[in-house]
């Protein structure tokens, strides 16, 4: 069960989370939903609508591809249309593409950064003009982005850049009372790690000082926070049980 950090209740109510059809997505959308807030969650799961109404009668889903502009441009306008403007945006959609560099391709490349890097900086800049003063933007980055990993180059580059537009946007948008953060998650049960094997699993949670991976609705729970939190933007938040610590 997400539990909601005692006193951080952030005043906004109009959340749209990219990413949101399963994983940490589904679980941020999904504790902002239980706490009264309006919820867009934007995927590319054609049942997005379905996911949505799974939620809550205050929550609407639109299926779209954060790498296309005129996705991103259905998506601001909707938000628009729906309810005139938008207090927390959250940029969790995401794409991994392994491989050693004599394996990668260009296309993988080109496709994790467009996701990862691209996809949140045209939400960002399609959105923005919506979004009032003491708003939050949430960037979902990876401990990748700062720790070289074998065979993750393309999505450890993506998530690195993205910590770089994190800082650049916390400055841009200070003058509009507008704060941009960056949660970045450590080693968490999702779809995505369900598929690495036992042995490969094991190695890791070993080198985490707690022991253990961590979930979806601990992901959801920091990001929550950091959405509520007055002073701070520019912040690089890690979530990752210590990982980043044992190194």
């Amino acid at each position: 069960m997400v539990q909601v950090p005692s006193g951080s209740q952030p005043d906004v109510r109009r959340w749209l989370v990219t990413g949101a059809s399963r994983g940490i997505g589904h679980a941020v959308a999904s504790l902002a939903a239980s706490q009264g807030c309006k919820v867009c969650i934007v995927g590319r799961d054609p049942e997005i609508s379905g996911i949505a109404a799974a939620m809550g009668t205050d929550v609407f889903g639109i299926s779209a591809d954060v790498t296309k502009a005129e996705d991103v441009a259905r998506i601001a306008a909707e938000v628009e249309t729906r309810w005139g403007g938008l207090d927390v945006l959250v940029n969790n959609a995401g794409l991994h593409r392994g491989g050693g560099l004599d394996r990668i391709t260009d296309e993988d490349w080109e496709a994790t950064l467009a996701t990862n890097l691209s996809g949140p900086m045209r939400v960002v800049r399609a959105l923005v003009g919506l979004i009032p003063e003491g708003g939050s933007v949430v960037n979902v980055g990876a401990v990748v982005g700062f720790r070289g990993f074998p065979g993750d180059s393309c999505y450890g580059a993506s998530k690195a850049g993205l910590t770089g537009l994190t800082k650049v946007l916390a400055v841009e948008l200070a003058r509009r009372q507008i704060r941009v953060n960056m949660v970045v998650p450590g080693f968490v049960q999702t779809e995505m790690t369900a598929t690495i094997s036992e042995r490969a699993r094991d190695a890791i949670i070993a080198r985490i000082p707690l022991q253990r991976m961590g979930t979806v609705e601990e992901m959801a729970e920091v990001c929550w926070w950091v959405a509520g939190s007055r002073y701070m933007t520019g912040s690089v938040v890690f979530t990752d049980g210590g990982l980043m610590c044992n190194l």
